[in-house]
């Protein structure tokens, strides 16, 4: 695997009283060779040096911050259309692939995390401007919902709001891809033919980290959007073989490390913490999704859970969902980053008077795996074409759920 030059960082003064911010653990993967690859065989090796050119130009706060929405919003943009097939591949890396989006916003970050600019950087100001990369870079900020009824102007196209995520467990093997993150790149701004319609996806994606879910990160992004939407899902990579439709959401988090590598045990940390249910449902239609042949992988309804039966102290898995009055320790997601958003999103849904009303929950995908014989992280390759057809194959599938969810009996809000 061919190396690159360690990313320039655009350097000025240093800021008045410390040393510049030190990058993060998830930011310093970027040293490896398989990053850089990564990078390199998708022509995004060049996105973080022209970054860090154009932190290098800013002379206050306000330009800084045009450069970073400017940028984030060209990053995320570049990845949809190299996905979807606009413009040169500008490498030899699959069009589907997530991973050069993943990797080269983390060189943004890194470029901006230790920028030390002559005009001064204040804390609170670089922490705001990477909350800006991170909004811009990942779709947030680019949900463009087409009117329809609940805008009031008339039937219209069906709006589907659905989100993926980052690369994770980079440790155990840095190739990694989510193919959840590959789903949102692929749907974005697509229109699904429906036997109802047609149906406009916007997507977005979120990291795989513990803070920025407790910071609100998904109630931020999915809250102006849920109530002019027809469905919403959230999706990630679950279990080998399978998609899943996980029926119940819980309010716990299991400790598994995050990207970097921060484990978490506690309840789900949200606003309004004496409100807070132990347990939140889908209200996706999981009975026609399963029913349908959306392709080679079967799909399940997952009821089941893990809890703490009221007036017990061990955790009990049970099958067919929660009893009353328990604390939850697994969604049917489990107690990891899929199973809070699900909870985050479908408690942000119930909050906002919507259960009764709008389609949304979590639909796992298949694990993303590599060809025989490419399963070694340390001699194996970072593509083969098993690899990608098993890419392919889950996201055709996820859009053909989609489009099953979206025209199922009780979806038609638009």
């Amino acid at each position: 695997m061919a190396g690159l030059a360690a990313p320039t960082t655009a350097t000025a003064a240093p800021e008045a009283g410390g040393a510049a911010p030190a990058p993060t653990v998830e930011e310093r993967r970027l040293d490896g060779e398989v990053p850089r690859e990564i990078l390199r065989r998708s022509g995004f090796a060049a996105v973080a040096p022209a970054f860090a050119r154009g932190l290098g130009r800013a002379d206050s706060y306000r330009e800084a911050r045009r450069v970073v929405e400017r940028e984030g919003a060209a990053l995320w943009r570049r990845a949809v259309d190299r996905v979807q097939g606009r413009g040169p591949a500008r490498g030899d890396l699959s069009r589907d692939d997530d991973r050069p989006l993943y990797w080269a916003r983390l060189g943004m970050t890194r470029e901006l995390r230790t920028w030390e600019p002559g005009f001064g950087l204040g804390e609170r100001q670089r922490a705001a401007l990477l909350t800006e990369l991170e909004r811009t870079s990942r779709g947030q900020t680019d949900l463009r919902l087409p009117r329809g009824h609940r805008d009031g102007h008339g039937k219209g196209v069906k709006r589907v709001l659905l989100t993926g995520f980052d690369p994770f467990t980079l440790d155990r093997d840095v190739r990694i891809s989510n193919p959840s993150g590959a789903v949102a790149l692929a749907l974005d701004g697509t229109v699904i033919d429906t036997p109802d319609g047609p149906a406009r996806v916007e997507t977005a994606v979120f990291p795989v980290r513990w803070a920025d879910f407790a910071e609100g990160t998904v109630e931020r992004a999915l809250r102006p959007y849920l109530p002019r939407v027809d469905l919403f899902t959230t999706v990630s990579q679950g279990r080998v073989g399978r998609f899943d439709v996980e029926r119940t959401n819980g309010a716990w988090r299991g400790g598994f490390p995050d990207n970097d590598n921060v484990s978490r045990t506690e309840t789900v940390p949200v606003a309004d913490p004496s409100s807070q249910p132990q347990w939140t449902t889908t209200t996706l239609p999981y009975a026609a999704i399963t029913a349908a042949d959306t392709g080679r992988f079967p799909v399940y309804d997952n009821t089941a859970v893990t809890e703490i039966p009221a007036g017990g102290d061990e955790p009990v898995v049970r099958p067919d969902g929660p009893t009353p009055g328990s604390t939850a320790r697994e969604g049917g997601g489990g107690n990891y980053l899929s199973n809070e958003i699900a909870y985050r999103a479908t408690l942000l849904r119930d909050r906002l008077g919507l259960h009764g009303t709008l389609p949304g929950g979590h639909v796992h995908t298949p694990v993303l795996q590599f060809g025989t014989g490419n399963t070694d992280p340390a001699t194996g390759a970072v593509t083969d074409p098993e690899f990608v057809r098993n890419r392919l194959d889950i996201v055709a599938q996820a859009r053909a759920i989609v489009a099953v969810a979206v025209s199922a009996p009780g979806t038609d809000r638009g």
